[in-house]
């Protein structure tokens, strides 16, 4: 698959960038993309619920009546959770979410998740480029000259992959709504889903490529 390579400014560079089809040309695995979607989600909840249990309320361990005779239904202490100052039955405890593929796996489901962007023409290619320093201008510009309304509030959500660590870049793009900005080699499944439109520099997609064709 060949893509067209735009310039800095969004002009066309009059290149064309080769995609693996090992990378970016494959049947997406719609069930294996599900699995690591749910794995990094799974990664990112805490896990510390906790309510009280019958063990954990304050309160005397006394029965409060005698079992026969008052008429009443039985009872046993004030912490039973049948009652309004007891502990609650089978309540929330700290539990680990964390669940886990094997390399693999993890590697089909952000190819099969780039090969449907590629598929779906929602994957752009720029030439690799850094800032001085922070410019929000510069990246708001290229969004208008691709015709990627990222910076709209209602528009389409960007990824942008950058070839290596860009603090610059990343901070240009904190005013910009819906805009991203990720090391390419560090996009997760979850990044790639969530994004409607993928803008990758050159040195991203490289990057992917020897990562995951492997």
């Amino acid at each position: 698959m060949q893509l067209p390579i735009y310039n800095q400014d969004g002009t066309e560079a009059g290149r064309q960038a080769d995609l693996s089809d090992a990378v970016f040309g494959i049947e997406p695995n719609e069930h294996v993309v599900w699995l690591d979607v749910r794995r990094i989600q799974a990664a990112a909840r805490q896990g510390t619920h906790k309510t009280k249990e019958r063990s954990d309320v304050r309160g005397s361990g006394r029965k409060l009546y005698r079992q026969k005779g008052t008429g009443r239904s039985r009872a046993g202490d004030a912490k039973s959770p049948i009652r309004q100052t007891g502990g609650r039955a089978h309540g929330a405890r700290p539990r680990d979410y964390k669940l886990d593929l094997n390399k693999k796996t993890k590697r089909l489901a952000r190819r099969s998740a780039l090969s449907a962007k590629a598929d779906a023409g929602a994957l752009r290619v720029v030439e690799d480029f850094s800032f001085d320093r922070p410019s929000t201008r510069q990246l708001t510009d290229l969004l208008a000259q691709l015709e990627l309304d990222g910076g709209d509030d209602d528009g389409q959500k960007v990824l942008l992959l950058t070839a290596e660590h860009a603090p610059h870049v990343y901070r240009s793009s904190q005013n910009v709504s819906n805009l991203s900005v990720k090391e390419g080699r560090n996009a997760s499944t979850v990044d790639v889903m969530k994004a409607d439109v993928i803008l990758a520099q050159e040195g991203a997609l490289d990057a992917l490529t020897e990562i995951l064709r492997s």
